[in-house]
């Protein structure tokens, strides 16, 4: 697959996860306190698959040329007000912040449900449908099928941290 085909791929991707997170977040409109500012769920630590990572580095270019990553310990994507540096092209983990998550847990074959501790007020997490929550696993899934095609699987670095993209 051609490096702007697999662009085109993540950002179809990418236009699926908004329309579901939309769909989510009007269900948990009351509960959801995530806007400009938050930034609790914008830390260090996070890592992005390849192609999540070339978007990033494409869409980046010079723009942030002369710019110095956040402190330590957040997301070095953070202006000083807390507002997302490469909100466009953000990855899925960022789009999906926030929401009641769910899994599968392999080790237990139990299904695990999380969500931001600023948004736990609200409705049981575990009497809400699957529906009604985001389902960590497929869109993993649909990432790591994109890379399969195109080489950048065989990194030796599997992911990205964001930190390193800032560079």
């Amino acid at each position: 697959m051609q490096h702007d085909e697999l662009g085109t791929e993540v950002k179809d991707l990418h236009h699926q996860i908004d329309d579901a997170v939309t769909v989510l977040s009007e269900i948990h409109g009351e509960r959801l306190k995530c806007k400009l500012g938050c930034t609790s769920c914008c830390i260090d630590g996070i890592s992005v698959f390849n192609i999540e990572a070339d978007n990033i580095r494409d869409w980046v270019g010079e723009k942030l040329q002369g710019h110095k990553p956040s402190e330590e310990g957040k997301c070095a994507f953070l202006t000083d007000s807390g507002a997302c540096r490469i909100y466009p092209v953000r990855p899925y983990v960022c789009r999906t912040q926030g929401l009641p998550l769910r899994w599968i847990d392999f080790e237990s074959g139990t299904e695990k449900r999380d969500i931001c501790p600023l948004n736990e007020p609200g409705k049981n997490l575990l009497s809400l449908s699957e529906n009604s929550c985001w389902e960590i696993g497929p869109t993993e899934m649909q990432l790591r099928s994109l890379e399969e095609g195109t080489g950048l699987n065989s990194r030796k670095q599997k992911r990205v941290s964001l930190r390193d993209l800032f560079l």
